[in-house]
């Protein structure tokens, strides 16, 4: 795989240091497979993370969001009902999956539904920082004079 120097975007940028920290761990990380998840786009500010944790229940699991990353944690419980198995297909291994967020983006819910775990986000850019329409101010008209010819 290539690896790019993006070092000389840099050095006339300031403020960047997020967008270089995002490029560098998606050129140098491999991406883990369990659990398996989805990422949906439900509307213009609307997204949704879907994603299988058989076998988890909601005490095993730990969402939690700070700035931009959404971090979900899972926990196995273990052979809490200390059954013997013969044969474990059900990955019951504890994870931690991270996910960058865009500026204003937020969790509004989360629930766990037959072994998937549904995770809602929305984007809900403040009042001062969307864009309005500013009115033009013109002279006020002047009234016509009228002479007698």
């Amino acid at each position: 795989m290539r690896s790019y120097d993006l070092s000389p975007l840099f050095r006339s940028t300031v403020g960047f240091d997020r967008m270089n920290r995002l490029l560098d761990t998606a050129y140098n990380t491999e991406v883990p497979s369990y659990p398996p998840y989805n990422i949906e786009k439900l509307g213009d500010d609307d997204y949704r993370v879907t994603m299988a944790v058989a076998g988890f229940r909601d005490e095993d699991l730990e969402i939690t969001q700070k700035e931009n990353a959404l971090v979900i944690k899972g926990n196995a419980g273990g052979n809490g009902d200390g059954a013997t198995y013969l044969h474990r297909g059900i990955a019951a291994r504890s994870f931690e999956r991270r996910f960058a967020l865009a500026d204003h983006v937020n969790v509004v819910d989360a629930k766990l539904e037959n072994g998937i775990l549904l995770v809602d986000l929305k984007r809900e850019v403040p009042e001062a920082l969307k864009p309005r329409r500013i009115a033009i101010a013109g002279a006020a008209p002047t009234p016509i004079e009228q002479k007698a010819a």
